[in-house]
């Protein structure tokens, strides 16, 4: 299953809290295979069959094929000086 650094976490949780969403909000992770990437986008709860990773707060929905495809990955994130946030996968520390 996907992991969070503790850098994703409080990122998450304060997108979430930004977005003004009722507390089941999180950031939903979907695969677009052809093009071999992820789209990252706020989601107010998941949806139907998404895997729901949770840690401290941060919540992440999966669709089915990045839920398989991220099962041995961790999730990080930081945010630049201007504000952006980038968010990189990597593999999981052992």
């Amino acid at each position: 299953m996907l992991t969070m650094t503790e850098n994703a976490v409080m990122v998450i949780r304060d997108l979430t809290a930004q977005q003004g969403g009722p507390q089941t909000a999180g950031l939903r992770i979907c695969s677009d295979q052809s093009a071999g990437s992820f789209t990252i986008q706020a989601a107010a709860e998941p949806a139907p069959g998404d895997q729901v990773v949770e840690n401290l707060g941060a919540r992440l929905f999966l669709d089915s094929d990045a839920a398989q495809m991220l099962d041995d990955k961790a999730l990080d994130a930081g945010v630049g000086d201007q504000g952006d946030v980038q968010f990189a996968i990597m593999d999981r520390p052992q």
